[in-house]
């Protein structure tokens, strides 16, 4: 049903060449409304760059990653998106707009066009409703199904789940290099660190050892985006620990690379900051887009026996398939044109 959807929206005339003005506030770019605020946003940018590169440092932060590849999106269907563009938005109030980015966004961007919000930072639900009417935003989103249960009771049918497509040029199908890592180790445990590394990475390299499998563990924040793409095309398969995500852009990078994914998906919700928001029987995922063709989930009680299943099965994944299926960037453009459009 999502590939026909995606079809149709496509297809319609009316979207080749649709102006789409968008609008980011975060750590790489800044929304200045002022004379020259874009000049001084792109120096500001290239600043940054140049420095988390020279350390070794991740460039972007996930939000913007998201903006870059809904921007790749929409180009890739013939939209045309401009970032950050005041003057125009006033010159055409009725025109929808997009919103992304960190908290600010919602100050520094209060404009007369209808917006539909995401990627980005979303409130809590006390106080999501006052942040929408103060930015008139008709469409909140999240980027999967589960997070968007949180503000269901408050929202309705204005928070909807928003994915952004993965470019899968710039992750192409790896699956052919030579390989000399077994399993690469994707360590983003945010919460309970200590407690949780013994529980689920400890017992994962023992029993890699103990197998003789190589590894390589890179720890979220702490390695560069090239050293994450060098080591996938070496890599067999990517072990990926994190409590959860919303959607969880490097082991789809990964998935895109043709690299099978074995995901540790207990289905509990860590965060302490969401615990007390979170609906009645909440379930969620560390890797809310897969299916059976990307790969193996585990939790921290069936490591070994999953693994099994995974390593036994290694050669007939086809994650790759997956995400040209259901999550490429014509897939993202055509989520966010079935949205954004609501709102013309």
């Amino acid at each position: 049903m999502r590939a026909e959807r995606s079809a149709d929206i496509l297809a319609d005339a009316s979207v080749s060449g649709l102006p789409i003005p968008l609008f980011y506030d975060g750590y790489e770019v800044k929304a200045i409304d002022a004379p020259f605020g874009g000049l001084r946003s792109r120096g500001r940018a290239a600043l940054r760059y140049g420095y988390r590169t020279m350390k070794r440092a991740q460039p972007y932060t996930g939000f913007y990653t998201a903006l870059r590849n809904l921007i790749r999106s929409l180009e890739e269907v013939g939209c045309r998106p401009s970032l950050n563009d005041f003057r125009g938005a006033r010159a055409n109030p009725t025109r929808p707009v997009g919103l992304s980015g960190f908290p600010g966004v919602y100050d520094k961007v209060r404009l007369d066009n209808p917006a539909i919000f995401g990627p980005g930072y979303v409130p809590p639900p006390a106080e999501v409703e006052a942040r929408m009417q103060a930015s008139n935003i008709k469409i909140m989103t999240h980027p999967s199904q589960w997070p968007c249960e949180f503000y269901r009771e408050v929202l309705g049918d204005r928070i909807q789940p928003l994915f952004v497509g993965i470019d899968t040029e710039l992750w192409p199908d790896w699956s052919a290099l030579p390989k000399s890592v077994d399993c690469l180790i994707y360590d983003k445990i945010r919460w309970h660190t200590d407690e949780r590394r013994a529980e689920v990475i400890a017992p994962i390299i023992r029993m890699l050892e103990r197998r003789g499998l190589s590894y390589h563990v890179l720890r979220y924040g702490e390695h560069h985006l090239a050293q994450y793409r060098t080591m996938l095309g070496r890599s067999r398969s990517l072990i990926f620990c994190t409590e959860h995500e919303t959607q969880g852009l490097a082991y789809q990078e990964a998935m895109s690379a043709g690299v099978p994914v074995f995901a540790w998906d207990d289905g509990v919700l860590v965060d302490p900051r969401e615990i007390p928001m979170a609906p009645a029987g909440l379930k969620v995922s560390a890797v809310p887009y897969f299916d059976a063709r990307c790969g193996v989930t585990f939790t921290r009680h069936d490591i070994e026996e999953r693994f099994e299943t995974f390593w036994s099965a290694l050669g007939s994944f086809r994650p790759r398939d997956y995400v040209l299926d259901t999550i490429s960037l014509r897939h993202g453009a055509a989520r966010y044109l079935e949205l954004y459009t609501r709102l013309l």
